[in-house]
């Protein structure tokens, strides 16, 4: 029976329609918003099975650690942090949607409040008045429930011992570890672990090697869920056919590479795995440092749009007549991310004018005189070299791209193609080696598309392009590209600039992944 403290509630729209998606236990919901359930004292994913609580009982949260906040424990029926995150933080482009990205990639382990403060332009104290208005915790609760999550895997899923799961997970001390634990989930890291066969199946690692404590390298194998539909032949298909030898190889059913973590160069490969329903990538992680565990899976679930609401962006892009045969053809389309904003940045300068075979060339000439050579053993140290591959697309791993001050000192003399291009490339490498430029996870699309337009030589497609793929940014168009407009000749729509970005204003919020089918269009 509906009580009045019931109807007091659902007289909030907001809350009755996730009241709703709760009730139906509709799993595309799940990691979009957190329901608390005061009457037990736990929280769960909206799918979980429980019976549907009374409405007055419930609260509904935007993040783990506003439920952890607010004296709740995690349900170990549905786990809810064993789930796609929240895609807000791509949508979104305010302080607290910037601050949750650089939170995930582990800024607050490695600077703390006040480095995670500065990055955003503003001081802790502030930062931690919107981020507690706006998610229901501050800058430390967020990290720590973020650790939390990443424990919890780590004990469900590999046979690391509980102190290596610690120093992994970014805890300080074992000591700050367990206490975590106890406070967020009402038990002991040695309970977790005992339970392990009700969880691995859902997100944790597989295999581990190695000793793990801090400072050691490891490989594990990690299951990383996607939000369903998601074309994943799609996004793997568009990362492979800009990749770079020996950095880079892969085909519509995996991809792997070398990239820079805060302690060292790791490798991952990745493959897709799950079902339609339930889509995930099965990551294999050499890392020289274990702490690099957090961060490779935040860049990883980036790079591959793994948390975008595909059902939601596919609705409204399908609701256009022209785009409804793409996004049936290809249900998730996912906009690429990135895992490195300064490469993403050489990149974009590189392939703004010339063909992505041409592109690719270039930058392997670059990556082959100027990138550090790398080699890695079982377990991540460098060693023999590691092969990797599928399908027929098999190579090893050699390089990691150059960092900015390996382009600085050398570029002029590897580089070959227009002056002007290499003198920007240069100009670029400098500022960013001297830290005149940066190009970070925490600033808006407007600061970087604007600090970047303002260097000479590069333009609106090369800003638009990098705010795209590195904060993931979801409204971007490129009309200027060449490819993007052949895409929508082939379905009917303008073929010149500015009638198409007339004609996209339908599209917004979802450009970007309208422009995914645009480009996919083209090349059919």
């Amino acid at each position: 029976m509906t009580t009045t403290a019931d109807q007091a509630k659902l007289s909030d729209p907001l809350f009755a329609e996730r009241y709703r998606a709760m009730s139906s236990r509709d799993a595309r919901f799940d990691g979009q918003f957190i329901t608390g359930v005061h009457s037990t004292g736990i929280y769960c994913r909206p799918s979980c099975p429980a019976i549907t609580p009374k409405a007055s009982n419930v609260s509904f949260y935007l993040t783990t650690a506003a439920a952890h906040e607010a004296g709740l424990r995690a349900c170990k029926r549905c786990l809810p942090d064993a789930v796609p995150g929240s895609p807000e933080w791509n949508v979104r482009d305010d302080l607290a949607a910037r601050a949750m990205r650089l939170i995930a990639d582990g800024t607050v382990e490695r600077e703390g409040v006040p480095g995670l403060a500065s990055r955003l332009g503003y001081t802790p104290r502030h930062l931690g008045r919107v981020l507690v208005t706006e998610l229901g915790a501050g800058p430390l609760a967020l990290s720590r429930a973020h650790r939390a999550q990443t424990a919890r895997l780590l004990l469900a899923g590999t046979e690391l011992s509980i102190t290596d799961v610690a120093f992994a997970a970014g805890f300080s001390s074992v000591r700050q570890f367990n206490e975590t634990i106890a406070a967020i989930y009402r038990t002991t890291p040695g309970a977790i672990r005992s339970s392990r066969g009700a969880t691995q199946v859902t997100a944790a690692s597989t295999r581990s090697t190695a000793n793990a404590s801090t400072g050691h390298p490891a490989t594990l194998t990690l299951r990383l869920p996607a939000r369903a539909p998601f074309d994943g032949a799609g996004v793997f298909g568009f990362l492979s056919a800009r990749a770079i030898p020996g950095v880079e190889v892969g085909d519509q059913a995996s991809y792997a590479r070398t990239m820079r973590l805060p302690h060292g160069i790791a490798s991952v490969i990745l493959r897709l795995s799950g079902t339609d329903a339930a889509p995930a990538v099965t990551c294999e992680a050499s890392l020289a440092d274990v702490a690099d565990l957090a961060p490779l899976v935040a860049r990883v679930r980036r790079l591959l749009d793994l948390d975008a609401d595909a059902q939601a962006i596919d609705d409204a892009l399908a609701a256009d007549p022209a785009l409804r045969a793409s996004v049936h053809a290809a249900p998730g389309r996912r906009v690429p991310g990135s895992v490195d904003g300064e490469e993403t940045l050489f990149r974009a300068i590189v392939g703004q004018q010339v063909s992505v075979a041409g592109a690719r060339t270039t930058l392997t000439r670059l990556t082959e005189a100027l990138g550090s050579t790398v080699q890695f053993g079982s377990t991540g140290q460098v060693g023999s070299a590691r092969q990797f591959g599928s399908a027929g697309q098999v190579g090893a791993f050699t390089h990691v791209f150059p960092t900015a001050a390996q382009i600085a000192a050398g570029g002029r003399e590897v580089l070959r193609g227009p002056t002007r291009r290499i003198e920007t490339i240069v100009a670029v490498a400098e500022a960013l080696a001297s830290g005149d430029l940066v190009i970070d996870l925490g600033e808006s699309r407007e600061d970087l598309e604007s600090r970047l337009t303002a260097l000479p030589g590069i333009g609106p497609w090369t800003a638009g392009y990098v705010a795209m793929r590195v904060l993931g940014s979801p409204d971007i168009l490129l009309t200027s590209d060449l490819a993007i407009r052949q895409g929508a000749v082939r379905l009917g729509l303008p073929g010149e600039a500015r009638a198409l970005e007339s004609r996209a204003t339908a599209w917004a919020p979802w450009r970007s992944y309208a422009g995914m089918h645009l480009w996919r269009a083209a090349q059919a």
